[in-house]
Formats: C-alpha cells, sequence, structure tokens
C-alpha cells in the first residue's frame, strides 16, 4: 500500500506530494492538467528508464520517492537475495541528476533497475484502456487462474516435482555424458594404469635412485679417495693422529702456565675428537661401497622407465606421475561401476518423472474445473458493466511439463452476440479490454493480496447506471486493497475517500502542474463542474451534493 508519494522536478512538476488514502481515491483534472505526467513520474519510481529531458528545472536532479507499508506481499525473499534491508515501511527512492545519470534506491540502499522493476510489480499495477499485453500473455493468464482456483498449494507441490525433475535429469546426462567419454578412453587407461602400476612407484624414490647412481658410477674414484684419506690420517709418521697426539701433549704442558693456554688445550681436543670421528665415518662408508655393476644397471634401468613415463605424461617427479596413477585408478573404477550408476540414476529420474506427471495432472484437472466457473464469473460482471452479450471461454491444451505446469491456456473473448470467442489479444478494443480487465482484477482481489491498482481513465467509453456499477466494484476492492483512480465520471470521482485535484498554475512566468486535496465545499465544486462544466448552475450542484452522499 501507498502511504506517500513525492515528485520534484519532473515534467512540469516543481514540487507535488500526495498522501493516500488505504482504500479509494480519486484524482480528477482537466485534460493537460498533469495526471498523465503523475503517472509517468510513477513509472520511473517502478523502474522505468529516464530521460534528462523530463527535468523540469535542468540545474537540479529530480527526485521521486514512495514510501509503502508491504508487510502482506511476503516479500521477505526477495529482500534477502538482494542483500536489502526488510522493514515493513519500505521507501523507494528514484533521482535523475542534470547529467542525466539515473539513480535508484530501496531502503536507502542503492539497486539496479531490475531489482526496482522486480519490487515495482508486487507494490503498485498501473492499468490503462491501452495495456493488453499483459491480460494477452499465456504465463499471466495461467496465473489468473491458479489465483481463483487457490491452486497456491498444488502449485508449490508441482514446483517442488519439477525442480527434482530436472535435477534427477541433469544428473543422468551428466554421467550418461561421461560414460561416453569414458568407456572411449577406458582401454587406453587401463593400460596407461597398468604401466604405471608395475613400476610401484614411492615418494622420494627418484632422489634416493639418482644418488645411488651417482655413487655406484664413481664407486672405485670413491674408494681411491677414502684410502688416501685414511692414509694420511694413519701414516705410522707423519699421520694425522700421530700429529694430533704430539700437539696434544704440548697443549697439556702449556695449559700449566695459565687459563688462556688450557682453554686452547680444551678447543683442540674438540678438533680431536671429530677428526677421529670423521675417520672412522670413511672407514664405515669404505665398507658399505662396492662396485656392483649389476646394482647399477638395476637402478639405470628403472630411473630410464621413470624419465620415460614423465616424458610421456609431462611431468617432471615421481610424485606428479602417482597422482596421475591414482586418477587414472579412479576413472577406471568410475567405468567399472558406470553401468550400475546410470541403473540407478535411470530408476531415480523414471521415479521424478511419474511423481512430476501426477502433480502436473493433479494441477491440470483443479485448472480445468474453475474454467467454467471462471468464465461464468467475468461474463456476469461484464454484463454488468454494460456488455450484455459478452461471451468468455477457456481453451486450454497439454504441453509437456514445464516450469508452469502442463497447460497452455488462451482466455477467448467476444463482446457481440454471434460472434465467436477469439484471444483476447486479437479482438478486444479499448474499452472493452478495460472493462474486461477490470471485471478479472476485481475477482482477484478477493483471491489473493494485490498491489497498489491504479486505473488510469479506465472508465472512458462509459456513463449511468455502469460506471455507478463499476466504481461500485472498485469499493468492494478497496475495502481490501488500495486503489487509485484517475476518472473523468463525476459520479465515480464522487465515491472515493479522498478527492485530489490536479491543475496548473499560470501565476508565475512559467505552468506549473499541481496538486490539492480537496476538503467538503471545494470537492462539491468540482463534482459539480465535472456534470456542467466550468460554471456550473444550482442544479449542478445539489446533483453534486446527492452523488457525493450516495
Amino acid at each position: 500500500m501507498l502511504t506517500n508519494l513525492s515528485i520534484s522536478n519532473y515534467a512540469l512538476i516543481e514540487s507535488l506530494e500526495m498522501t493516500p488514502d488505504p482504500r479509494l481515491n480519486m484524482i480528477t483534472g482537466e485534460t493537460g492538467a498533469g495526471k498523465s505526467i503523475m503517472l509517468g513520474a510513477v513509472g520511473l519510481l517502478l523502474g522505468n528508464r529516464a530521460d534528462v529531458k523530463s527535468l523540469f528545472d535542468e540545474e537540479r536532479k529530480c527526485v521521486i520517492e514512495g514510501q509503502f507499508l508491504i508487510e502482506e506481499y511476503g516479500l521477505n525473499d526477495f529482500f534477502d537475495a538482494n542483500d536489502l534491508d526488510y522493514e515493513r515501511h519500505c521507501i523507494i527512492r528514484r533521482e535523475i541528476a542534470p547529467s542525466g545519470k539515473s539513480r535508484a534506491f530501496i531502503n536507502d540502499t542503492p539497486v539496479k533497475l531490475e531489482a526496482l522493476k522486480t519490487l515495482g510489480k508486487a507494490l503498485m499495477d498501473v492499468h490503462s484502456q491501452h495495456d493488453t499485453l499483459l491480460l494477452g500473455a499465456n504465463e499471466y493468464q495461467l496465473s489468473l487462474l491458479d489465483a481463483f482456483a487457490q491452486n497456491q498449494e498444488i502449485k508449490t507441490q508441482y514446483s517442488q516435482s519439477y525442480k527434482s525433475f530436472q535435477k534427477a535429469k541433469k544428473s543422468y546426462e551428466n554421467i550418461s555424458a561421461q560414460a561416453f567419454e569414458l568407456k572411449k578412453e577406458a582401454e587406453f587407461n587401463k593400460f596407461l594404469l597398468e604401466e604405471l602400476s608395475t613400476l610401484q612407484l614411492k615418494e622420494n624414490e627418484q632422489q634416493e635412485l639418482e644418488e645411488q647412481q651417482e655413487i655406484l658410477d664413481n664407486a672405485e674414484e670413491i674408494k681411491s679417495k677414502i684410502h688416501e684419506s685414511l692414509q694420511i690420517f694413519n701414516g705410522e709418521e707423519m699421520g694425522l693422529q700421530n700429529l694430533i697426539s704430539q700437539l696434544q701433549q704440548q697443549l697439556n704442558q702449556l695449559s700449566k702456565f695459565g687459563q688462556r693456554f688450557g682453554e686452547l688445550k680444551e678447543r683442540f681436543q674438540s678438533v680431536a675428537i671429530e677428526a677421529i670421528d670423521i675417520a672412522a665415518t670413511l672407514e664405515d662408508e669404505d665398507g658399505k661401497i662396492e662396485v656392483d655393476f649389476d646394482q647399477l644397471e638395476t637402478i639405470r634401468e628403472r630411473l630410464s622407465k621413470i624419465y620415460h613415463l614423465q616424458q610421456k605424461h609431462g611431468v617432471d617427479s615421481v610424485e606428479a606421475l602417482m597422482a596421475i596413477e591414482s586418477d587414472l585408478a579412479d576413472k577406471v573404477l568410475k567405468v567399472e561401476n558406470l553401468d550400475d550408476e546410470l541403473e540407478k540414476l535411470k530408476s531415480e529420474l523414471e521415479q521424478a518423472r511419474k511423481q512430476l506427471f501426477a502433480q502436473g495432472e493433479k494441477l491440470s484437472k483443479s485448472r480445468q474445473s474453475i474454467f467454467k466457473p471462471f468464465a461464468d464469473e467475468v461474463t456476469g460482471l461484464l454484463a454488468g458493466l454494460g456488455m450484455e452479450n459478452a461471451k468468455i471461454e477457456v481453451n486450454r491444451s497439454g504441453i509437456d511439463p514445464a516450469s508452469s505446469g502442463m497447460d497452455e491456456v488462451e482466455i477467448l473473448f467476444s463482446a457481440n452476440k454471434g460472434v465467436k470467442p477469439q484471444p483476447i489479444r486479437q479482438v478486444a478494443s479499448g474499452g472493452e479490454f478495460s472493462r474486461l480487465m477490470f471485471a478479472i482484477k476485481y475477482i482477484m482481489a478477493d483471491k489473493m493480496a494485490l498491489p497498489t491498482l491504479i486505473f488510469d481513465e479506465i472508465d472512458t467509453g462509459i456513463s449511468g447506471e455502469v460506471a455507478l456499477q463499476m466504481v461500485k466494484m472498485m469499493q468492494e476492492i478497496a475495502l481490501k486493497h488500495q486503489v487509485i483512480c484517475i476518472s473523468h465520471l463525476p459520479q465515480v470521482a464522487a465515491k472515493g475517500e479522498k478527492h485530489y485535484f490536479v491543475y496548473k498554475d499560470n501565476s508565475t512566468n512559467r505552468t506549473i502542474s499541481k496538486i490539492r486535496l480537496l476538503e467538503n465545499e471545494e470537492r462539491i465544486q468540482e463534482i459539480a463542474k465535472m456534470i456542467a462544466g466550468s460554471n456550473p448552475s444550482a442544479t449542478a450542484f445539489e446533483n453534486a451534493k446527492e452523488l457525493l452522499s450516495l
């Protein structure tokens, strides 16, 4: 429900504000006074494209703001999806800068126009006599019939089944596609896996083998160098071990002459121990190293196989080969289990299909059960709106399951006796369509939470009792939903809870559109002018009072 609307610096509007009643509101005014301009501003608020040429003062920005009470519309999911703060009082603002840049805000958070359009559809429904596209759309016609049949729960069940079916179908198709590709590669993958598995690779193996190869390749030279080193250490006269012993004796003698020499003795002792340990290690290594040509050939052959596989698979480590081996093992195993998995997914898909068709048929039967009651009710309302010979039919054809169900519907309409009903978009004139759309929205008002309804001169082409019947229906709609009606008929304008008057102010050097809420006497005068022109007679005033009191 719209609680406040303000427009500044737009077209002929310098500044305008209105606070509509929660029920029925009337807007009247002379032709060209600015009623259509107001609708243009509301359209911007609902996400229509902006034009800098629409600025009243090209040096200032245009600001249009609407405040809405939204707690009845179940919009929490929209706010969550768009990361917006939810408040029961929602503020929508649109700004157009002199540069032409347009910005939109929901609760002071900047949003894109698509988000504004989505929210706008839930908050306001602007209907004019030329708006035939919406009612002619199959999706909208289905939504009308579902609302009339109170199909929300059945539609939810169908929607869940449809999503489950799509998910099962996608899983089956994905695995089927994988199976086709994997089976083509299966034999080759098995060959590659066997080639890798035969080697029984281990982590860090390559580095260890390369080190062993290096030692075996140079075993003779290594042993020779070890022997030479040990000879230097163990020589009888000038061996390092004898020299160490002699030096230790000298340092022992020196240590008696002061602490400094004692420290040198301790330091050399560490050197002597390390040297002896190195000699022992060299002797140990000498015992381990053997010139083993058979072992060397075995290592060379294994490294050759590893290098070959690395080159083949485009990697440079044993660890990478092991990762490839694991991946190949998974693929081979998957192929081996593929038929079982496909059979399982096929069974799940068939079950989901049966469930979908069962829910689709249930939804379709519910829809078809209200085709005649819906057509009869709309036809009866049209008769009360001056279309006694109007006829409504609903045609249905079955379709493959879609997100909206298994039905394609077409509402057919004829305004004249003896004329076969045809699709609405082909046969309804502007005035006929307005009354048809009005009748449908009247029915829907009792079935669902409707946004604020704005009727733009929907009473064009009618008068007398038909006009009274239409405004009576508006009053009934307004018991549950906010209605704003732009009208040119006095008998319609007289029935609003609030009556706003749009007029041109020519008191300055530039024409300005303004709006004001009419109080009792002003309202009588405006209704009288609508009846009899700019200079109403006393009779017109009496008629105006009578219309307002009915």
